[in-house]
C-alpha cells in the first residue's frame, strides 16, 4: 500500500470513528435529557393529580359531615362509595393527551380513560408505594408509554393510581436525528474522501519526486537532485537528500579517481620493474652466450648493477609507501632548526657534485609536533628533487616562518627548470614523472613526491606547489598547528 493511500484511509477512518462517536454521544445525551425532562414532568403531574384527588375526597367527606343534604348524599348513593364518584368527576376533567387509571387492591378498575389495551402482565401495578412514585417505560404496539404509579390513600380505602403518557415522540425524535446523522455522515464522508484524496496526493507528490530521483541515482546517474522547494519537513528531507547525493557523488568520483590512480600505479609499477628486469635478463643472457671479453663483461656487469640498484631503490620506496599507510607514528615536539641543519649536512655531497648552494633562512627557533624521521625524509625528498631540477652553481632556499594565521610554513625554493601548468596537478601521484629522461638518469621512479604527500597527510599538513618553466619551483608545507613555546 502506498504512503498516500495509507494517509487517505487512516484519515477517513479516524474521521468516521470520531464523528460517529461524537454524534452518537450528542444524540443519546439529547435523547436522555428529553426523556428525563418528560419523566420529571410526568412525576410532577402525577403528584399534582394524586394530591388533587385526595384533597377533593377529603373535602367532600368533610362538607357532608358539616352540611348534610341531598347534594353531598348523592356521592354515597353509588354503592355508598364516595371515592369512585369523586375520582371520576375529578379525573374526567383532564385532557386526552394524558391517560389516568385508578384501580383497587384487587386491580378492579375504578377509573380509566385508556383508549387502548395493555396486554400482558401489568408490571407497573406491582407493589406500588404509598409515599413514593415509581415509573416504568413500556412499548405497546408501535408506541412507547411512560407509566407512573403510586398508592392513593382516601382515608378509608387504598387505591392504585397510574399516570400514563405517550412519549413516542421522544424516541421518534432520536430516530429522526439518527437518520439525519446518517445522511450528513454519508455526505461529509464523500466530501472528506474527495478532499483527502486531493490533499494526500498533493502532500505526497514531493515524496514521489524523491523516489524517482533515488531510482535515477541507483541506476548510476549521481548528478540528479531533488528539486523540491518548501519550508516543511519534506523540504528539509529534500535538502538533506541532496546533500547526501552530493556526498555520494563526490565519494564515487573520488573512488573512480583512486581506481584510475591505482590502475596507473599498477601499470607504472609494472613498467618500472619490467624495464630494469629486461636489461638485467638481456645482459645476463648476452654475457652467458658470449665468449669472455673483459671489456664486454665489465660493461654488461655495470648495466646489470645499475639496473639492480634501480630495482632496489624502487623496492625501498614502495616499502616506504606501504609503511606510511599502515603504521601509527608517535609525534613529539622537535626543533625544526636542528632538523634543517642536519639535512644540510647529510646532503653536502649531492650539493657539491652540482656546486649548488643550500641557503637556510630560519629567523628563530620553532618547535613543531612531528615524527622526526618522516619530516626529515619529506624535506630531503623535496630538496633532492630541487637538486635534480637545478643547474650547476644555482641556489636552493629552505625557509621556515609563521604565516598570518600563526601557522608554521616550511618552504623550499629552487631556480631550476620548473614544471608546466599541465603537470602541476599530477606531480604528487605515484610514478608520475615530469621529465622521464632526467628522472631515469637519476635512478628515480616518480615516487618521491608521492611519499612526501603521504607524510604530509600523516602530519595533517598541506603541500602547495607553484612553478614556472625555466624560473624554478616553490613548494610549501603548511603545518596545521601553531608554534609550541618551550
Amino acid at each position: 500500500m502506498k504512503f498516500w493511500q495509507k494517509i487517505f484511509i487512516y484519515s477517513v477512518v479516524i474521521f468516521l470513528i470520531i464523528f460517529n462517536l461524537g454524534a452518537y454521544i450528542l444524540i443519546e445525551n439529547s435523547h436522555n435529557l428529553n426523556l428525563k425532562r418528560s419523566i420529571n414532568r410526568g412525576l410532577e403531574e402525577h403528584s399534582r393529580i394524586s394530591t388533587g384527588i385526595s384533597f377533593n375526597i377529603n373535602l367532600i367527606k368533610k362538607y357532608s359531615e358539616v352540611y348534610p343534604g341531598k347534594y353531598y348524599q348523592d356521592y354515597y348513593s353509588e354503592n355508598n362509595n364516595v371515592n369512585k364518584k369523586v375520582i371520576k368527576e375529578y379525573l374526567g376533567k383532564f385532557n386526552d393527551d394524558i391517560y389516568l387509571e385508578v384501580v383497587n387492591q384487587d386491580n378492579e378498575t375504578v377509573f380509566t380513560n385508556l383508549d387502548f389495551k395493555v396486554l400482558g402482565e401489568r408490571q407497573e401495578l406491582k407493589d406500588p408505594f404509598l409515599d413514593k412514585r415509581k415509573y416504568i417505560i413500556r412499548d405497546i404496539g408501535d408506541k412507547t408509554f411512560l407509566f407512573i404509579n403510586s398508592l392513593l390513600d382516601t382515608k378509608g380505602e387504598v387505591l392504585k393510581f397510574s399516570y400514563i403518557k405517550d412519549i413516542t415522540y421522544i424516541y421518534q425524535d432520536r430516530k429522526a436525528q439518527y437518520n439525519l446523522f446518517i445522511k450528513l455522515c454519508s455526505m461529509l464522508s464523500i466530501i472528506l474522501a474527495i478532499f483527502m484524496y486531493v490533499l494526500t496526493k498533493h502532500v505526497t507528490s514531493p515524496i514521489n519526486k524523491l523516489i524517482n530521483v533515488t531510482k535515477l541515482i541507483s541506476n548510476g546517474d549521481y548528478s540528479k537532485r531533488a528539486e523540491i522547494k518548501s519550508k516543511d519537513e519534506i523540504g528539509a528531507l529534500s535538502e538533506n537528500f541532496n546533500s547526501m547525493a552530493l556526498s555520494i557523488e563526490e565519494k564515487i568520483t573520488e573512488l573512480d579517481k583512486k581506481a584510475e590512480e591505482r590502475q596507473r600505479f599498477i601499470e607504472s609499477l609494472t613498467h618500472e620493474i619490467k624495464t630494469p628486469l629486461t636489461s638485467i635478463i638481456g645482459y645476463s643472457d648476452f654475457l652467458r652466450s658470449t665468449a669472455y671479453d673483459e671489456k664486454v663483461f665489465l660493461k654488461g656487469l655495470n648495466y646489470i648493477f645499475k639496473e639492480g640498484t634501480r630495482l632496489e631503490e624502487l623496492s625501498w620506496k614502495m616499502m616506504d609507501l606501504i609503511l606510511l599507510k599502515r603504521e601509527n607514528f608517535k609525534m613529539v615536539y622537535e626543533n625544526i632548526n636542528t632538523i634543517a641543519e642536519d639535512i644540510k649536512e647529510s646532503l653536502q655531497n649531492r650539493l657539491k657534485i652540482k656546486n649548488i648552494n643550500l641557503i637556510i633562512d630560519i629567523k628563530k627557533e620553532y618547535f613543531i609536533l612531528v615524527e622526526k624521521d618522516l619530516i626529515r625524509n619529506l624535506i630531503i625528498n623535496l630538496i633532492d628533487n630541487s637538486i635534480k631540477a637545478s643547474k650547476e652553481r644555482s641556489n636552493i632556499y629552505l625557509n621556515v616562518y609563521k604565516n598570518e594565521n600563526s601557522k608554521i610554513i616550511i618552504e623550499i625554493i629552487d631556480e631550476g627548470i620548473g614544471i608546466s601548468k599541465e603537470d602541476l596537478p599530477k606531480v604528487f601521484e605515484a610514478f608520475y614523472m615530469v621529465d622521464k629522461s632526467r628522472t631515469r638518469a637519476n635512478n628515480g621512479a616518480g615516487l618521491g613526491l608521492a611519499i612526501c604527500a603521504e607524510i604530509a597527510e600523516i602530519h595533517e599538513a598541506k603541500l602547495e606547489i607553484k612553478s614556472e618553466i625555466n624560473k624554478g619551483t616553490l613548494i610549501k608545507l603548511i603545518l596545521n598547528q601553531k608554534e609550541q613555546m618551550l
